[in-house]
Parts: C-alpha cells; structure tokens; sequence
C-alpha cells in the first residue's frame, strides 16, 4: 500500500494510508499515515463498531484535507479496548506458547498441505 501510495501521489492523486504498522509505514516514507493503535487488519476499527469506523474514516478525510507537512502521522485516539480481555491483545497477539503451539503446529501443517496440493493442481512445482 505504501509503495502504491507513492506512485499515485507521483501522479498528482492524494492519498492517505489508514493502519497499525507504524514502523513499517513510516519507514516507506508516505505522504499521509492515519496511524490507529489496533491489532494488525483491523485499521478501520472493530467489526460491527459502525460509530469507531466512522471516526477513524472522518479522521483520514480531515487528514487529507489539512496535512501540514509530507510524511505527516496522526495517531488516532480511539483504544482496542471494552472489557479486560480486550485491553489485554498485546499481550496474545501472535503469542506461541504451550497452550497453543499444538494448535498452531497443526494448523501450518493443514496449511503446508493445502498449499501443495494448489502447487500441483496448478503445474507449478
């Protein structure tokens, strides 16, 4: 998204990149980063929070229409967070521990082999 960002500011179209990797986008050096605190794929706030998606969107159109300078981030104020469990998903995100490695080893083994079989129902080796 950042690189394509790039080339259509490159071609006089403004953007504004919505998202919870800061690091990464910032580092690509795009013109306008909305940058919200929340696990990975969920920048336009949590499903069914019609009121959060609707803040988080009017606060990319405001930065579009009132960025400063280039390469300007906004953090947005919203917090992924209701009850205990969900002011906790830090914590558990992408945790490997004990109590799920089984599960996960499990799962990308179910995945390894399904990806195999497109590879050969494709012809790709």
């Amino acid at each position: 998204m950042s690189l394509a960002a790039r080339h259509l500011e490159a071609a006089g179209i403004p953007t504004v990149i919505v998202g919870s990797a800061r690091d990464i986008v910032e580092e690509c050096g795009v013109p306008r980063f909305l940058f919200v605190d929340f696990p990975l794929g969920n920048p336009c706030g949590k499903p069914w929070d019609v009121a959060m998606q609707y803040g988080i969107v009017g606060g990319a159109l405001e930065l579009l229409e009132r960025a400063w300078s280039p390469r300007t981030t906004v953090q947005r104020p919203e917090v992924w967070a209701r009850g205990e469990a969900d002011r906790r998903w830090r914590e558990r995100f992408m945790w490997v521990g004990d109590d799920n490695r089984a599960a996960l080893a499990q799962a990308g083994e179910a995945r390894r082999r399904a990806q195999a079989g497109r590879r050969q129902g494709s012809g790709i080796e």
